[in-house]
Order: C-alpha cells, then sequence, then structure tokens
C-alpha cells in the first residue's frame, strides 16, 4: 500500500507537470461554462432587426408599424417609403426581415381587395428566421383579425358576434418542460456534459500514452505485473478531481438558474457512469495508441460531432440510422438521453434504465478489453527487458 500511495504522488506530480492538460482540464468546463451561459443569459431571442417599407402611408399601416414596434422580439430598425437596395442592406445590417405593405393598402382594405403584405425572411440564420417569422406572424394575424371585427361591428353587428364571427374556435397552447422557451435551461447543461465528456477523453488519452513514449512504463512495470494495478494506479488521480469538476459545473448551472431539475439521485448515477464510460474509453486509447498525440486526435474526432449527434438539438429520427447507431456508443448520447428524461420530463430510475445499462455495458467492454490489452503489453515488455 505504501507503494502505491508513492507511486500516486509520482503520478498526480507527472500529471501537474502537464502545465497544457491541467489549463484545459480546470479551465476548460469553469471557462465555457460562464461563456455559454452568458451567450444564453438572455434565455429567449429578442430585438431581432427588421425594416418595413410603407409604400402606402396611411392609417392603417400606421397602425400595423405601432404592432411590430410593440413585439418584443422585433426591432424596427427603419421605416422607408422605397425599399431600395435590400439584398445590399440585409447582410451588411443583419436584418432579419423586411417587411413590404403596398401601395393603396388601405384603399383596398376597404374595398375587400384582399392586399398581399410581402415578408422577405433572411434565412442565413434558421433560428433567427423562425422566431421572427413567428412574431411576424403573430402581429399580422392579430391586425387582421382586429380588421374583422371592426369591419363587422360597422355592419351593425355586436361585438361579442362579430369577434364569435371572425373566430370560429379558439386555439390555446399549454407549453410543458420548459414552458418559457429558455435558452440556457435547454443548452447549458447539454453543452457542459459535452465539454466534459471531450475533456475527459483528453487527459485519459494521455496517461499511457505519455508513459508508452517517455520510457516511464518500464519503470512501473517492475512494481507490479498486474495491468489491474496500473489501471487503478493511473485512474486514481482523475477519480479524485472530477468530483470537484462536477461540483463546479453544478455550482455554475444553480448561478445561471438553469429552470430544471439536475441535482437528485438520478442524475448522480448518469453522471457517474458517464464519467466512468469517458475515463474508461479515453484509458483503452492510449492503451491502444502508444502516441499522446494520435490517441488525443482520435479521441476528438470522436468527441467533437458528439453534442450534435447525441439527438439532444437535432432530432435523431432525422439522422440516418447507421451514423445514430454509431453515435449509441459514445457516452454523451446516452448520457443526455437520460439527462431530458430526468430533468425535464421528471423521470425516474426506471425511466433511464436503458440509458444506465447502455452506459454500464461500454464501461466493462471498455475495461475487460483494457486489462487484456494492458497485460499483453506489460508481459511483453517484461520479456523483452529480462
Amino acid at each position: 500500500m505504501k507503494k502505491f500511495i508513492g507511486l500516486l504522488k509520482l503520478e498526480f506530480k507527472r500529471i501537474f507537470s502537464n502545465s497544457v492538460l491541467m489549463a484545459i482540464f480546470f479551465g476548460a468546463p469553469v471557462g465555457y461554462g460562464i461563456l455559454f451561459g452568458f451567450v444564453y443569459q438572455q434565455a429567449k431571442v429578442k430585438n431581432l432587426p427588421i425594416v418595413i417599407v410603407d409604400q402606402d402611408q396611411s392609417p392603417a399601416t400606421d397602425k400595423i408599424i405601432d404592432a411590430f414596434e410593440d413585439n418584443e422580439g422585433l426591432d424596427v430598425k427603419d421605416v422607408r417609403t422605397v425599399p431600395g437596395n435590400i439584398k445590399r442592406e440585409m447582410p451588411v445590417n443583419q436584418y432579419i426581415a423586411v417587411i413590404t405593405l403596398p401601395s393603396d393598402f388601405e384603399k383596398d382594405l376597404l374595398q375587400k381587395r384582399h392586399p398581399e403584405v410581402r415578408v422577405d425572411l433572411n434565412m442565413a440564420n434558421i433560428l433567427n428566421a423562425n422566431t421572427a417569422s413567428n412574431h411576424i406572424n403573430t402581429v399580422l394575424m392579430t391586425i387582421n383579425a382586429g380588421i374583422e371585427i371592426e369591419g363587422l361591428k360597422k355592419q351593425g353587428i355586436h361585438p361579442d358576434q362579430a369577434m364569435a364571427a371572425y373566430e370560429s374556435f379558439k386555439i390555446n397552447f399549454n407549453k410543458l418542460y420548459n414552458s418559457t422557451g429558455n435558452y440556457v435551461t435547454f443548452m447549458l447543461p447539454g453543452l457542459l456534459a459535452a465539454i466534459m465528456q471531450q475533456i475527459i477523453f483528453l487527459a485519459m488519452a494521455l496517461v499511457f500514452s505519455r508513459d508508452f513514449e517517455d520510457g516511464y512504463f518500464g519503470q512501473l512495470i517492475q512494481e507490479s505485473k498486474s495491468s489491474v494495478y496500473h489501471i487503478a494506479l493511473k485512474a486514481t488521480p482523475f477519480l479524485i478531481m472530477l468530483p470537484f469538476m462536477w461540483l463546479i459545473i453544478s455550482l455554475i448551472l444553480t448561478f445561471f438558474n438553469v429552470g430544471v431539475e439536475v441535482i437528485n439521485f438520478q442524475m448522480l448515477i448518469l453522471t457517474t457512469l458517464l464519467t466512468f464510460a469517458s475515463m474508461f474509453m479515453g484509458m483503452l486509447f492510449s492503451i491502444a495508441i502508444p502516441s499522446q498525440l494520435k490517441a488525443t486526435e482520435l479521441l476528438m474526432v470522436i468527441s467533437t460531432p458528439a453534442f450534435i449527434l447525441s439527438g439532444f438539438t437535432w432530432p435523431t429520427s432525422a439522422i440516418p440510422e447507421v451514423i445514430t447507431n454509431v453515435a449509441r456508443f459514445i457516452p454523451v448520447t446516452q448520457y443526455l438521453s437520460g439527462f431530458r428524461k430526468v430533468a425535464f420530463y421528471g423521470g425516474d430510475f426506471a425511466s433511464i434504465m436503458p440509458e444506465i445499462k447502455f452506459l454500464t455495458g461500454i464501461i466493462l467492454v471498455a475495461v475487460i478489453t483494457m486489462i487484456l490489452l494492458l497485460q499483453f503489453k506489460i508481459n511483453r515488455l517484461n520479456r523483452r527487458q529480462n
């Protein structure tokens, strides 16, 4: 035991001697967590810039312009009478939409000619375009309904009857699970989980490959010929440090008021399994590829697209099945699936059992393969030394 503790102290010294690794290991979760938290702090997309081309300049179009100015999601940057060169201005000023109210708009309304309002959307950013489209549609539909009801009232119909005649039925949207549409709640936990997987991969990619490169592994096997012993020795420092990193992550989520339940027993199980699965996958690559650079590069190739392929933001039903089948074996995919069930749907332990089983399977396969491969390398190196 004293020998193990002595080697463990040496492991900590070797780990902390790598300044780049330490900067990434401790700095990335904190730095990215705070950065992404402030990026999504507004929670909703607001004040999207639009231009209104008022070719009629009538009381009716003035009312529509006022309605657009009162909408919190839109920001009327300019009201003009002629379009000008909108295609040239749109990319420069980042206008999300140009709304054109045609000539004789009010006159055509009064004569029931159904004038057409043209909306040109900037689709370069689909999220902004869809958000702006919803706000624009809401404003125009509200104005349209008001005009129709006012027309019926002028014909002598009672206001209640006029409203009932226009609205055949009512629509009531009841938003569940993140009802406010808060982007901090939606994006931040998933991004931080993907970042944690990536830094664990990066750290574990170096634990054995570094020893192979500088010859330190040859000294280690003089202390023990057991692969389990060396795996435990390499994993212990990170098992001590990683709980503190997850604690920092939880504090960041609390600081930014993430509106879902992320601190409970189910999440503790999922987080523990994600940690072990990421560690052992990283260690396996470190053993299989005796080059720090190559092991790191390969794990980054796996980890970089993991968040997109996980189905957290883009539905897996829209991704080719062959890709989703591969993505299932990336630990964060299973973690984020379980996270959504627990955090958003209030799922219990039974609801995340499929993810628990899959992550446990990844851990077992990685550990068994790692033990066998490392034992083979120990035996081969020992024969060479003898």
